[in-house]
């Protein structure tokens, strides 16, 4: 029987936030990608929480479009509310997030997909991977077509032997209803890939119209927007934005809960997947922090258009009855009308230790993976993966050198890094406290950090590439004129320091100076800088930290260095551990599992102790 047969490039397997930015980087980079999707209508759905950024993500979304991607200039054109996070810290915890019109955001991508070049979309389940002697040649799909291709992209998020459940309801399908993919599973595992469960959940959705907003506090946006993307303009992002709504549980929620505990699945052995530590369900917090007798409910739109509410901080996996009798006991909700039901889903994704940090299979070569079917969480920490995987996927077709970020120069690469070389026990969910250097991986300097490798892929064009060089020079020149413009005790000096509750002058100071006390900063100063050129916001930004925060940024930079001699010594990837007699059995075991690629990346594997280290340093350099 004949079947259909076509050669691609590249096959990008799921066309959510990672499949999205893989596909998009694949053809962007002149490959001829297909991307395959159960449901076109799922392309870039928001199955959760309809925002994107936050704590840390924000940071990613920058770094995502500092290389080229795409989720930071659709969340510009699509949101509905703008926050920056932690203004009251410093900047290197600064976060930006975005409340999305999730329809709006989902069609918006789809629509630049559609009309991206080299770039296919193939409503379509891919069944089976096609593997000669460890190398994939080729997938097949359900229907039995054969996609014969040089590399493919596995980004099937949580769809793969997708189950949600609420109380004894459990359903084999997808997020939203949406169709499951049942079939990839077993050609994995027939592969040699070890795959795990894992489960996330989600709060349920409620009529507008049914809530009370006068018993919550209203949550706005901010009066000036700062867009994600460094190439949207900041004009066109001042628009008018909707508000947001806080309430909370109180103890008649959690007593409902807790009478009902029996009946939830995640306490009834119903749900095998393990759950994300840091996104628990109301019945989790309810549970591990019994003290608490209240915690923050965020009534969240859905997008402009629609009545549909997010009830953010209440995903729950209970039975439909107690859901609307829970939900009943919050101010504003006594009345609430659900519109969907809150589910729990569980799915099949992989064990990412048997990734390498270019995201390529160990045991596959030319397979890729990237999302959450490599055990993270979140769409922000999908969309890094799928970009850096779509990267590496067209580099290898064109025989090119892979790009791997380290921990020193991205969350992305503290992300990867993590995932490759910990143990993962849970989705993984990314934290500022994750990040080492974080004072250096600031979101406002991720185009100064990652912008060269974008450029360097061909995701970033020479205009853009010329644009950031001239703001590295216009900061540079800045900051070493500031080092050197003094000023004395003047009457205006000293009374716009006494303005700011700051110390007089005694005898002359440079402006650097002035600027590094904490109560002063290079806007405050410009009064008393008369020959001041006019320079963008962001140069000012950049000017103001770099000399602020000047002997911390010096300091983590020492550290840098350190950290980069560890990365350079390459470990050989013939090596035989076993044979290295004065190495602990278990630092043998992690190390034959992990297969790390440097010293750097084996010093982060848990069970290998620093005298392993040096054990293994020895042993190199006798070689």
């Amino acid at each position: 029987m004949a079947v259909l047969e076509e050669t691609i490039d590249i096959a990008v397997i799921g066309a959510g936030h990672a499949g999205c930015e893989a596909a998009l980087a694949a053809a962007r980079m002149g490959l001829e990608t297909v991307v395959f999707t159960v449901s076109v209508d799922s392309i870039a759905m928001m199955p959760c929480n309809p925002n994107i950024g936050g704590t840390s993500k924000g940071h990613l979304v920058k770094e995502i479009d500092a290389l080229g991607g795409e989720m930071g200039k659709n969340i510009d054109k699509t949101f509905i509310q703008s926050k920056m996070l932690n203004k009251s810290k410093g900047p290197a915890v600064h976060s930006l997030r975005a409340q999305a019109d999730k329809r709006a955001y989902s069609q918006s991508m789809r629509e630049v997909l559609e009309n991206t070049d080299h770039l296919t979309i193939r409503q379509m389940e891919i069944a089976e991977l096609i593997v000669e002697d460890g190398v994939l040649t080729g997938v097949k799909a359900v229907s039995g077509a054969i996609y014969h291709c040089k590399a493919a992209v596995l980004c099937t998020g949580v769809y793969l032997n997708a189950r949600c459940i609420y109380g004894d309801v459990s359903t084999y399908t997808g997020p939203n209803g949406l169709q499951a993919a049942t079939h990839l599973t077993d050609s994995l595992k027939a592969n040699g890939v070890e795959m795990v469960r894992f489960k996330t959940g989600t709060p349920a959705r409620i009529d507008k119209r049914s809530i009370d907003f006068s018993k919550m506090e209203e949550q706005f946006g901010d009066e000036r927007v700062v867009p994600f993307s460094f190439s949207t303009d900041p004009e066109s992002v001042q628009i008018d934005q909707e508000s947001c709504w806080l309430t909370y549980t109180n103890e008649e929620t959690h007593k409902i809960i807790r009478e009902n505990l029996s009946r939830s699945p995640l306490y009834s052995g119903m749900i095998e997947g393990t759950g994300p530590r840091y996104c628990p369900s109301i019945e989790d917090k309810v549970v591990k922090f019994a003290d608490k007798n209240r915690h923050q409910v965020f009534l969240e739109p859905e997008g402009r258009y629609t009545n549909e509410m997010y009830v953010g901080g209440m995903s729950s996996s209970l039975p439909e009855d107690v859901q609307i009798a829970m939900y009943h006991t919050v101010p504003g909700l006594e009345h609430a009308k659900i519109v969907r039901n809150a589910y729990a889903i569980e799915y099949d994704c992989i064990n990412p230790r048997q990734l390498l940090p270019s995201l390529e299979f160990k045991a596959i070569k030319n397979l890729f993976s990237g999302g959450q079917f490599n055990g993270s969480s979140g769409y922000e920490e999908a969309a890094a993966q799928g970009l850096i995987a779509g990267i590496n996927a067209a580099l290898r077709v064109q025989g090119k050198e892979e790009l791997v970020l380290d921990r020193s120069e991205s969350y992305i690469g503290v992300l990867i890094d993590d995932l490759v070389t910990k143990e993962n026990h849970e989705p993984y969910r990314m934290m500022t406290s994750r990040a080492e250097y974080r004072l250096l991986l600031r979101q406002d300097n991720a185009d100064l950090r990652l912008r060269k490798y974008g450029y360097r892929v061909g995701l970033i064009s020479e205009e853009q590439y010329a644009a950031l060089k001239q703001k590295e020079e216009q900061i540079q020149e800045e900051i070493e004129r500031v080092e050197n413009t003094y000023v004395g005790t003047s009457s205006n000096i000293n009374e716009l320091l006494e303005e700011y509750g700051s110390t007089l002058l005694s005898g002359g100071s440079s402006l650097a100076e002035l600027i590094r006390r904490p109560e002063l900063n290079y806007k405050m100063l410009a009064e008393v800088d008369p020959k001041r050129p006019k320079l963008p916001e962001d140069v000012q930004e950049q000017v103001n930290i770099n000399i602020k925060y000047d002997g911390y940024i010096k300091r983590q930079m020492k550290q840098v260095e350190q950290f980069k001699k560890m990365e350079e010594k390459k470990i050989p990837e013939n090596i035989n551990y076993d044979e290295i007699q004065s190495l602990r059995i278990e630092a043998k075991q992690k190390l034959n599992l992990y297969r790390p690629i440097n010293i750097g990346q084996a010093s982060r594997i848990s069970g290998v102790s620093p005298a392993d280290i040096s054990v293994l340093l020895v042993y190199l350099g006798h070689k």
